[in-house]
């Protein structure tokens, strides 16, 4: 493996480890602590530029995966983090808090389950009074369970994966955008699955959809109040989601493998483009979708 330094120029097949990879079960939601290869947070790599100093913002997901990186970042670019995860992964998120305040960055953690309303209104309204305001929304957190075939898809589980990937989003977006200052910005986190679903996660898929149709809506809706939403689509990303339910385990071996770059994505390649569009570098920018897929594009 080459060198996880994000800045120096490499190799991006072999930047970060290729399958084969060992199959490893965990229960859902899953621990990026037991991964083997464990994930790159940006952890020892991130460097930060004050790209966001003195933001204040939300980031759901953050004790693992894409949510973790993008946490890190931003605090390393200068901004606050409320940081959203479901109790069981305390041990992660405890990682991540101190990582955070390493940076010299307030880090509030608030623990609990963002497919309940009544916890996203006291996400919302706890948090922005902890860090007296909210200037960003990042919503990453998520639910993908692979399940072979329509039959056995239960109407339990596709009810709350929409409430997690899709109400969770409608609920924080509409609790935020009333206390963001102009300047403020939303970041969804879809996935190519919007565009090109695998027949294991059609709910998971349909999820993706709906939060590209979403963003595109809320972007025209709030461009008058100066207020950006964009979101970003991964492909492949080597996080807990997979091996704890997210594929089925005899996929594991080989994920990634079929992407062009011949590898899953790291959380901390995709941090760098949250920021830029957190950012006021981003500032022409909105209802826009990024992919970073590793070079299956988006159409």
């Amino acid at each position: 493996m080459s060198s996880p330094n994000q800045y120096a120029m490499q190799d991006p097949l072999k930047q970060y480890p290729q399958p084969k990879f060992d199959e490893q079960p965990q229960g859902a939601p899953g621990l990026a602590s037991r991964m083997d290869p464990k994930p790159d947070h940006g952890e020892e790599s991130y460097k930060g530029f004050g790209r966001l100093a003195g933001r204040k913002a939300l980031v759901t997901g953050a004790d693992s995966g894409i949510g973790r990186a993008v946490a890190i970042a931003f605090a390393r670019e200068g901004a606050d983090v409320i940081l959203n995860y479901l109790p069981t992964e305390e041990s992660d998120a405890r990682e991540v808090v101190t990582l955070i305040e390493q940076a010299g960055r307030k880090a509030v953690a608030m623990p609990g389950d963002i497919g309940q309303e009544s916890f996203c209104v006291d996400l919302v309204t706890n948090g922005a009074a902890a860090l007296g305001g909210l200037d960003i929304l990042v919503n990453v957190a998520g639910k993908q369970t692979a399940v072979e075939s329509i039959e056995e898809l239960t109407t339990e589980q596709f009810e709350q994966t929409f409430r997690t990937n899709v109400y969770a989003m409608f609920w924080l977006c509409k609790l935020a955008i009333p206390v963001m200052p102009p300047g403020g910005t939303i970041i969804n986190t879809t996935s190519i699955q919007a565009y090109q679903p695998s027949p294991t996660l059609l709910d998971y898929a349909s999820t993706k959809a709906a939060e590209v149709a979403f963003t595109h809506a809320l972007a025209k809706q709030v461009a008058g109040k100066g207020i950006r939403v964009n979101a970003v689509a991964p492909g492949p990303v080597w996080t807990p989601l997979q091996p704890s339910g997210g594929q089925p385990q005899p996929k594991i071996p080989d994920f990634g493998a079929q992407v062009p770059l011949k590898r899953p994505g790291q959380p901390a390649e995709l941090a760098p483009i949250y920021v830029l569009l957190a950012s006021q570098e981003s500032s022409f920018v909105t209802g826009e979708i990024y992919g970073v897929t590793g070079g299956n594009h988006l159409p």
